[in-house]
């Protein structure tokens, strides 16, 4: 079953899950959500600088990409992986494999992944008192590409099909037969440790809780949960690879709660910081 073509495809299935996942996170019209973004992003300095800077670290993922071709002589250090965990993999691919089970894990890793983080700075923009739980996620996804880049450049990590073929299938090309020329200019073949499926998931699972919206909490835990399941059911990632993205989400997610929390005061000659005083993260009548 071909469930994506290109990345148009993607693109289109990614637009509808947005959609739909606004209005149940928010409770209230998507597109006028996104005429508020708009808005923001027009009048309020701030806002604008955090999503720009949001928008330029996911560009340095693919600017590592560039400089780890030019980089020779690297270890891989998945054989080191998989003396230390065997074939967990493995064994669990094919234990659960299934023909109808591929494409909703597929479509959960491909679209719901990338859906759940823009459909959180949309719902935050909305119901987030003075936008705190927004700048935690703008600055909770910066961590998670500032921490993770260099191990991708320093410490290569094949994905467990493609260093064990033997065992593991990937199951990724069974719904998008072109996954490799359309999709893999994203990601490295040996960018698996730590797993950014796993630490950006429960990154926006951790702050969906810290938020207050009980049913976007809820969705976002689940999803967290299903996407880790299925970097090792497609044959992806290692499970040493999701150990390090849940180590990842929790700094992350902590350090970005922090940061969100705290007012950058300029007046002062050394740059002085104030913390806030505690916040409630949801309007009275959002709640």
């Amino acid at each position: 079953m071909t469930l994506f073509d290109n990345m148009t495809t993607v693109a289109i299935y990614t637009t509808l899950t947005v959609i739909v996942l606004i209005w149940y996170g928010a409770a209230y019209n998507p597109f006028k959500i996104g005429g508020l973004f708009v808005k923001e992003m027009i009048f309020s300095r701030k806002y604008l600088f955090h999503f720009a800077a949001l928008i330029l670290i996911l560009f340095c993922n693919k600017f590592e990409l560039s400089i780890e071709k030019n980089i020779t002589n690297t270890y891989d250090y998945a054989n080191l992986f998989q003396s230390i965990e065997g074939n967990f993999v493995a064994n669990l691919q094919h234990t659960f494999q299934s023909e109808w089970l591929t494409p909703i894990l597929a479509f959960m890793y491909v679209v719901v992944f990338q859906a759940l983080l823009i459909a959180s700075i949309g719902i935050y923009t909305k119901r987030s008192e003075n936008k705190v739980m927004f700048y935690a996620t703008c600055y909770a996804i910066m961590m998670n590409y500032l921490i993770a880049i260099p191990f991708y450049l320093f410490l290569p990590v094949s994905e467990v099909w493609y260093h064990d073929p033997q065992h593991v299938s990937f199951l990724m090309l069974k719904v998008f037969p072109d996954f490799e020329n359309q999709y893999r200019a994203l990601s490295g073949l040996d960018n698996c440790f730590p797993s950014l499926h796993t630490s950006i998931s429960v990154t926006l699972a951790i702050l969906a809780v810290r938020s207050g919206i009980k049913k976007w909490a809820w969705f976002c835990c689940i999803s967290a949960v299903v996407i880790i399941f299925t970097i090792f059911y497609l044959g992806i990632h290692w499970l040493i690879d999701m150990c390090g993205g849940l180590v990842l989400a929790t700094i992350a997610s902590t350090v970005g709660i922090r940061l969100s929390t705290i007012q950058w005061s300029l007046r002062g000659r050394r740059g002085n910081v104030i913390p806030q005083a505690p916040v409630n993260y949801l309007r009275e009548d959002a709640k």
